[in-house]
């Protein structure tokens, strides 16, 4: 639904907090999807959708969200580390 995206719920069911290094940089990877070495707003709208075709898209509120837990230096976009 709308609105019920809960990025640390997501983390947490998908195990992103238990992967190596190198397996949460091949799922960056997967979101990157114009492999600019960063995740942007517009990719991070469709980041349920990388993880199973049916996923919805991200509302603006979920995605600034996400954005902004990932985004460490406030540049608007989340790089690899």
């Amino acid at each position: 639904a709308a609105e019920s995206f809960n990025y640390k719920k997501f983390f947490e069911m998908v195990g992103l907090k238990n992967k190596s290094p190198e397996d949460v940089k091949k799922v960056f990877h997967i979101l990157d999807k114009d492999q600019s070495g960063f995740i942007e707003e517009e990719e991070l709208k469709f980041v349920l959708k990388g993880f199973t075709p049916d996923g919805r898209d991200l509302s603006d509120t979920e995605t600034k969200a996400l954005l902004a837990a990932g985004d460490k230096d406030g540049d608007g976009k989340i790089g690899a580390d």
